[in-house]
This record gives structure tokens, sequence and C-alpha cells, in this order.
């Protein structure tokens, strides 16, 4: 295989995508909440914050338009379709529609990601393997971060063949290149620093430092050539297919300045110093196996405390936290469409991130909303609370799906769905057509925009030449109108070449699955998990 070329993976189903339709959302203030009181919040306001109660797939494609491009993490924990079940979630779905549905979503993340933004998905042995070769091709492999191993659980399982102990957490990038010059500037990516390996054996007046390799990636032919250990005279050269980090004279450079170190006794090959003066602003690279973490055990705990009834296998908060502290800055927005019991969205509001959550089912209600309650009440003291110095405040609105815009009356037409107000109708028009919906008060047609403009006119009323006209007056020589309506006389299709006009619903029908409300994995049997021990 040409090395411009990149595997494929096939299923059934995969050529046959899904139409899905694209929904309004709409807020229920008795639902939001707020708490202006305690916001402890200054340059960074975290009271525009998002959660939505549906079905994941139609609130991503709710979504897909008006966040293209504004996202800079998103975190996920689909279900691992493992064969066995949660109580919230099916998670044994047959292996080709879970790898469709997922690819879906993955799909529309995708277009979510900014130019720096990374995703991170936490899955096990079950289908990691075959979803890393789905996000390769949505991604590219150029774009591939890392596959971080978390050490999720500390017990055994004494009836397996090989006890499942860790989690794989895969990292794409929209752009690596981007990811890694961000990473070198200590901009992203960086973890603290673990100062304890850094010491100072031959009192360098620059202080503490750590002996890092000498060797790089192969980058040009003049950052190869042999260095001589003064000690011993041996001569070294960079691994095969490595090189130097410098230049041969920046290498005497260094070598000059106390900077070259040849291992502990002096006897081996090159090593370069590292001093923590110089390193402790940007952070330090982390490896890809996380086994300082809380596991699934600890998390338990935290939910026994915040709920009545804990939830199933929940990720542990600082396990959240390192990535999204890894990914993002204070004031970005961090994404989770398998919210959970809201660990993702309940850290990113603690890390001062702008957040938005999707959950379906009641957990929306009762594991979600009750948590970031109490988080915003400064009333939840697990998790991250005491190490983020968190002391409460922030905001968000709830999100319900709005129902279907189309449905088929007793005779077998399509009809507007009478739960529809003017309104709803409108908004939920412009997002089919690619407008935004931003009435102007001062000009009644020009009810949603695309570009400058290009204009969009939803109406339930039957519409005539006289009323094309009066709106024609009111046109420049550069402006577009789309006007939908229930009906409309034969003479008004081709009055003027700046109006086009259409019917609703029949210019909508055939673009996607109307009267579809759930895209979900639905439950078929219960888990069962080995408890590990209290002192874990």
């Amino acid at each position: 295989m040409a090395n411009n070329q990149q595997l494929e993976l096939h299923w059934i189903g995969k050529d046959k995508p899904i139409a899905i339709e694209p929904r309004i959302l709409i807020e229920n203030p008795k639902l939001s909440f707020k708490e202006s009181s305690i916001s402890i919040i200054e340059s960074n306001d975290i009271f525009d914050n998002i959660l939505i109660h549906g079905d994941n797939l139609l609130a991503l494609k709710a979504l897909e338009k008006k966040f293209a491009g504004k996202v800079k993490c998103i975190f996920i924990d689909p279900p691992y379709n493992t064969g066995s079940a949660f109580e919230h979630y099916d998670d044994n779905l047959e292996h080709s529609i879970w790898l469709n549905l997922m690819t879906q979503r993955l799909y529309i993340l995708k277009n979510l990601l900014t130019e720096d933004g990374t995703i991170w998905i936490i899955l096990d042995d079950s289908e990691v393997h075959y979803l890393k070769v789905v996000c390769d091709e949505l991604w590219g492999r150029n774009n591939f971060i890392s596959d971080i191993t978390w050490n999720s659980r500390k017990s055994v399982s004494n009836d397996a063949i090989i006890s499942m102990n860790t989690n794989h957490i895969l990292v794409c990038a929209t752009n690596a290149d981007t990811i890694r010059q961000k990473a070198k500037k200590g901009e992203l990516f960086k973890g603290p620093i673990d100062e304890t390996k850094f010491s100072n054996p031959d009192n360098d007046p620059r202080g503490k430092w750590v002996a890092d390799p000498f060797d790089a990636p192969n980058i040009r032919p003049n950052l190869t050539y042999p260095v001589v250990n003064p000690n011993t005279g041996v001569e070294y050269w960079p691994p095969k297919g490595r090189c130097w980090r410098t230049t041969l004279d920046n290498y005497k450079e260094a070598l000059a300045d106390n900077r070259i170190v040849f291992g502990k006794t002096g006897k081996s090959k090159p090593q370069l110093k590292r001093f923590l003066s110089e390193c402790s602003d940007k952070g330090s690279v982390l490896t890809n196996l996380w086994n300082d973490l809380d596991t699934t055990t600890n998390a338990t705990k935290h939910s026994q405390q915040l709920f009545n009834k804990p939830f199933t296998n929940p990720k542990p908060e600082d396990l959240v936290a390192r990535c999204i502290e890894l990914a993002t800055k204070p004031g970005d927005i961090v994404f989770d469409s398998f919210l959970g019991s809201g660990t993702t969205s309940a850290v990113a509001h603690k890390l001062h991130r702008r957040w938005i959550g999707i959950e379906m089912g009641d957990q929306a209600y009762d594991y979600c909303k009750v948590r970031m309650d109490l988080v915003i009440k400064n009333q939840d003291m697990g998790g991250i609370t005491k190490v983020s110095s968190w002391k409460g405040g922030g905001g968000y609105k709830f999100y319900e799906l709005a129902p279907t815009l189309i449905n088929i009356d007793s005779l077998g037409e399509a009809i507007i769905n009478k739960q529809y107000s003017p309104d709803m109708l409108a908004s939920a028009v412009a997002l089919h057509e690619g407008f935004e919906y931003c009435p102007d008060q001062n000009c009644f047609w020009k009810q949603s925009k695309s570009t400058e403009n290009a204009y969009l006119y939803v109406t339930t009323n039957h519409v005539d030449l006289s009323f094309l006209k009066t709106i024609e007056r009111q046109l420049s020589d550069t402006d577009y109108l789309l006007v939908a309506c229930k009906s409309f006389d034969s003479a008004c299709q081709n009055f003027d070449k700046r109006i086009k006009i259409k019917k609703i619903p029949q210019m909508l029908l055939g673009r996607c699955e109307f009267n579809k409300n759930n895209y979900d994995l639905n439950i078929i049997n219960p888990p069962v998990y080995e408890e590990e021990d209290e002192d874990e």
C-alpha cells in the first residue's frame, strides 16, 4: 500500500448514511439555572453554558451549524458495545450498527472542532481498534495524537482470562501540526512540572536540572554527525532513524556551556540538561500511561455523595480534568454528547471553561441537572473541587429538542406539526435551509439571514401577488429573498428574479428522516461487575 493511502474499515450500512432531521432547540426556563450572587468569574463568564435533553445525534445536528469550528475540546465516553449493558445505556448493539451510529456522531463532532481542537474518546478493548480506524478516516492518520492507557480499576477479575483493568483514550486533532506548535510553546498539552525528577548533582549555578535524550526524530541531514565522549573517547551517532537535537556548532556551544552530560558516570551517550528554571512556565510532557489518577471506584463513591442512586461506572473528575487542562484554556468550549451523570460539564465548569452537554432520558434531569445545580451552588465538595479552588457560581440554559417538524396525517399526507408556533416554524425552516433565524425588528421579511443580502421569510398564510409587490418595493438590486409558505398564487412563481417562493412542507420532504425520535443504544442485558475493595 502506498504511503499516501489510508486503510478503510467497511461494515454493513456504512454506505447508507443517516439523513438526520435538523431540529431546533427550545429553552425550558424552569430548568435553566443561574447563581449570580456567588459568581467569582471576572474575565471568563461561564453563564452561557448549554445542557440539552434529547437524543444526542438529533441534538448534534441541531448544533452543527451554529457551533461549527468553535469547540476546543470534545470529551466523550460512549457505550463500549461490550455485550453487557448499563442501567442507563444500551451497550449491546450489533457491531456494524454501533460503528454506523458512532461514525454519524463523529462526523458532526469533527465539524465542531476549532483549528487547534481535539477529541478524546474513552473506550475499552471491545471496539477501540475499530474506532481508531474510523477516526483515521475522519481526521486523517497524521492527526492522531495518542492512545492513552488509563488504569481504571485496581482489583483483578479472577473469572477472566486476563483481567481488564485499563481503558483507552483515543486522542485526535483537527490539525496535529497546530497542536505540536502550541505544545512546544507550552500553550497546550503540557502537564504540571514534576519537580521531584530534577536535581543538581554537579551544583550547577543555574539550579536543578534533568537529563533529556540528545537525540530526536530525524529532520535534517545536518543534524547527524559523530559525538565523542570527552571522558572515554567513545564515538556516538544518533540511533537509526533519528538525529541529534542541534547542529554541530550548537552542540559545541552547549558542551562549552555545561549543558551536555554523558550519563551519571560520565561514560554514556550524550544527554541534554533541561533546567527547572527554564521550563517551569511551559509544563511537562506527559506519557500515554496514566496510572496516577482515580479509578471508577473513586468516581462511584463521589457519585454516591451527589445522588440518591449512584450512576453506573462514572468517570473520575481528575481524569476528565487532566484531558481538559491539556487541551484547553479558561473560557474555551468543552463539549460532551454522552454526558452521563454530568462529569464533563461539572469539571469544565469548575475549571472555568464553557461547556455544552447532551444527555437522553431521565438522567438529564435526575443526574446532569442535579449535579450542575450542586456545582453552581458550591454544594459539591468531591472530585476536583478543592484542587481547583472552586467556590461556586455561573449558570446554564436547559434545552429540549423540538418535536419532529413534519407529521403524516390519517390520509397519508405530510403536514406541519401542530405543536409548532409561527416562530418555531420560521426557526426550523431556517435551520433546514441553512439560514440563521434573527428577525429584523424594522423589516418583517428579513426574518432569517444567510449572507449579507440573502434572506428567508416563512409564513403560514397564503401568498398572493399584492403581498410580493409590497416586499418588492423594499428590495435592493442585490437582495435575494426566499419565501416559504403553505400556498401561493401561480402568478407569484416568476414575479421577480430576486424572489423565490416555495411550499412547506413539500420543500423539505425527502431531505431527512422526519418523525424519527431516537438513534440511541437500547439496553438489553444487565451488567455484572466484580466490586473493588473499599480501601482501593
